[in-house]
């Protein structure tokens, strides 16, 4: 197609998309394109998106997947763009679709423990929400003060207290989604219990916008715990706060939350916010029990860390507690502000976590490449975050785009150590994604984990729910 061809079917494609939705619901504008085109993972695909439909509502969205596939137009589902593998990362000439003003709370029922929502929804909204009834929203992504619901479910995302209460999919009964065709359909149900047919609910969830776009969800609220005590254990490395977790676990107890931070991740959230917490040690081991036994568990926790922890701090007020909390949360913020950052996930057995927090500052060391590691320590999942040009700032004094680094090419070096990081998690019985999906950024080491078969059953999967290949394309499998 030529140059002139190409633009003209361009500017058809965009007239079709701004004369199927309400005014003011499409935008071709530069700066509204740049300001929806990528997620917080650092990709910058090449090319240019063609345009952004504000989704108001189920029938927004039917009318721009009847467009796009008629038009054959690509579409990039997006929510917050809080995303960390590059999924809502939109590639040349797609449509952004974004739901995020798709935000209602539709429902809360306290006799039915459940909340149906719209996906733009953030989590912690829908939290409070549900606590003011006397119930909660269990999964708690350390983004969850301003990620979605929707993108949640799309990538069956985890976070801080997946140890006891698992990831997003645990809390998904139902879902209304909208397939390729814009055909519109419902799965699941609103029963704790229920096994009819397949579990398509369940391969909705995670499947990253490849199947279809989640437009409402019917979510399992749990009872707000009574009370809640956090504490904050530091160690001379991180491989012994790793074996003070393990001993926690011996003990049979339960925790809400295992957060551990290393010493490069503390130094940065101290530069950050202008903290000490480097002065107590070098690694950060954050624990949290909650629900009626939280004291007793508190204090049994607190007996197995008194040992091999130079200092324990604990705290059972919400306001001392969110302040122990405040240094997790902003572990990626204080490192986005040394450079680019690209957030790897990685989950191994629990009894392989040591080893592998070991191997990954042996790579780092090896490749010269910078590597944080936080994990969630209690189920084994790790994130190796790599840091590239690291001795720049990530903007300009100006606030914009310093010289365009996300649009560079990501060093060989840095894929050297993403090779030897997933290498290492699947060597050690893992998986090369413990909650934040493939996306665009792994999917060359996807089919080392699934093998062929299983790659190839799950590509016809696809297929048959997007025949022509417009959702997402080149994100997921």
């Amino acid at each position: 197609m030529t140059g002139g061809t190409a633009g003209a079917a361009a500017a058809g494609a965009g007239a079709a998309f701004a004369s199927a939705l309400p005014a003011g619901r499409w935008s071709q504008d530069g700066a509204v394109v740049d300001a929806h085109r990528l997620d917080r993972s650092g990709w910058r695909p090449p090319g240019r998106p063609l345009g952004v439909a504000f989704a108001g509502g189920v029938d927004d969205v039917r009318a721009v997947l009847r467009t796009a596939l008629a038009s054959g137009t690509p579409v990039t589902v997006r929510g917050a763009g809080t995303g960390l593998a590059g999924g809502a990362a939109a590639p040349d000439g797609a449509v952004i679709l974004d739901v995020s003003s798709m935000n209602r709370i539709r429902e809360l029922s306290v006799p039915d423990a459940v909340a149906v929502v719209e996906p733009g929804v953030i989590t912690d909204d829908l939290d409070r929400a549900a606590r003011e009834v006397g119930l909660s929203y269990s999964p708690d992504p350390a983004s969850s003060a301003i990620s979605t619901i929707g993108g949640n479910i799309a990538t069956n995302a985890g976070g801080l207290r997946c140890a006891k209460y698992g990831v997003t999919r645990e809390s998904v009964l139902g879902l209304d989604v909208v397939l390729a065709d814009g055909e519109l359909v419902s799965t699941g149900r609103r029963t704790v219990k229920g096994v009819a047919g397949y579990d398509l609910t369940g391969l909705f969830v995670g499947s990253e916008g490849t199947l279809g776009v989640v437009v409402g969800a019917t979510l399992r609220l749990r009872p707000a715990p009574r009370r809640t005590v956090t504490l904050a254990a530091f160690f001379d490395s991180f491989g012994a706060a790793v074996d003070a977790v393990t001993a926690i676990m011996a003990t049979g107890i339960v925790v809400a939350m295992a957060e551990l931070l290393d010493g490069p991740t503390v130094r940065a959230v101290d530069a950050a916010t202008g903290g000490d917490l480097a002065d107590a040690g070098q690694a950060l081991l954050l624990v949290q029990t909650d629900g009626a036994g939280a004291d007793d568990e508190a204090d049994a926790v607190e007996a197995v860390l008194r040992g091999p922890a130079r200092a324990v701090r604990r705290a059972a007020d919400p306001a001392a507690a969110a302040e122990l909390l405040a240094a997790r949360r902003a572990a990626l913020p204080s490192l986005e502000r040394i450079g680019r950052v690209l957030i790897e996930d990685i989950a191994v057995p629990r009894s392989q976590l040591a080893r592998a927090a070991a191997r990954i500052t042996e790579i780092s060391a090896a490749t010269g490449v910078r590597i944080f590691t936080i994990a969630h320590a209690a189920d084994g999942n790790l994130h190796p975050i790599i840091v590239v040009n690291g001795s720049d700032r990530l903007n300009g004094t100006d606030g914009t785009d310093g010289p365009d680094r996300a649009a560079d090419e990501i060093p060989a070096d840095v894929w050297k150590a993403a090779d030897l990081i997933f290498q290492t998690a699947l060597d050690l019985g893992g998986t090369v994604t413990g909650e934040h999906g493939i996306g665009a950024l792994k999917r060359r080491w996807l089919g080392a984990e699934l093998g062929t078969a299983n790659h190839s059953l799950q590509q016809r999967l696809r297929h048959l729910f997007d025949p022509t290949g417009i959702l997402s394309p080149g994100r997921g499998l």
